[in-house]
């Protein structure tokens, strides 16, 4: 759980770095709640 928790964290600070705007924003935070359902679905 302190991985997946790591590499949740990483995976934000590497997002709010890459993006300029607050739309580019809410669609990179879009993007990766979509890998986190599809990791949490390929768990089931």
């Amino acid at each position: 759980m302190k991985k997946i928790t790591a590499i949740l964290f990483a995976s934000a600070c590497l997002v709010l770095v890459g993006c300029n705007t607050v739309s580019g924003f809410g669609r990179d935070v879009q993007k990766a709640g979509e890998k986190v359902e599809e990791s949490a679905d390929k768990k089931k």
